[in-house]
């Protein structure tokens, strides 16, 4: 006879959490989501290409699932991903999908969207994408960086990020530095409290620009002088 063998507690939840994200068009509002703002009801349905009402469904049950977070401002109804967890999970993923799996793209706008979206990209708060990969390659090569054993930035790297003027709040539970397997690199680039104080900063000091509605981000002109003199990027790779 078999051994009796008591059945793993959490199967059930993983099985739950599988079917939650298993359904296109909530997968659809997960990987919407992951530019990191709020997004309405609405805009998600029109996202989709589904029904205002059964947006509203699949939206109540990724909030009960603890997926989505819900904010209401007056008539409006918001939802956004729950925190830096789910949008790890969500990237991890869409890294497993061939990028090649998805259906070809319809026209020229697709096509531009897709090559934006390639070259430098948000992860919900942190850099991905080629732009993504370049930072961490740099920050990695100048030994502020660690992936020997696990992402982990050296004391010369939080030294970089101080004189750079790039605070790091190290008070949360949420790691310093943690690698996030890019779905078009196929390669980690940099996330955790590093990778998102680095994106921030990027952005707010013009390095980056948000372009289109998508999550695209492109280098700027100064971007590309600052980031070559602080970690020896050539300006071809940010391009």
């Amino acid at each position: 006879m078999l051994d009796h063998m008591t059945k793993d507690p959490q199967a059930p939840q993983l099985a739950r959490l599988a079917a939650l994200i298993a359904d296109e068009t909530r997968a659809a509002c997960l990987l919407a989501l992951l530019d990191g703002r709020a997004w309405t009801a609405g805009e998600l349905a029109r996202h989709a290409g589904v029904a205002a009402s059964t947006l509203s469904e699949h939206l109540g049950k990724l909030v009960a699932g603890g997926l989505l977070t819900e904010e209401r401002q007056g008539r409006h109804r918001y939802v956004r991903l729950t925190d830096a967890r789910v949008a790890h999970l969500v990237e991890d993923l869409a890294a497993q999908v061939a990028p090649d799996a998805g259906p070809r793209p319809r026209n020229l706008r697709e096509s531009s969207v897709g090559s934006a979206m390639a070259r430098g990209r948000t992860c919900y708060d942190h850099l991905a994408g080629r732009l993504g990969i370049a930072v961490t390659d740099a920050l990695t090569s100048r030994q502020f960086l660690r992936q020997d054993t696990g992402f982990a930035l050296t004391d010369a790297g939080l030294a970089w990020f101080e004189a750079t003027g790039i605070s790091l709040d190290r008070k949360g539970r949420r790691p310093l530095a943690r690698a996030c397997l890019d779905w078009t690199e196929r390669r980690p680039h940099l996330a955790g409290v590093a990778g998102a104080a680095l994106c921030r900063h990027a952005l707010a000091e013009g390095w980056c620009v948000r372009i289109g509605s998508e999550r695209a981000v492109k280098v700027t002109a100064t971007g590309e002088r600052v980031l070559t003199d602080l970690l020896g990027i050539g300006a071809e790779a940010l391009r």
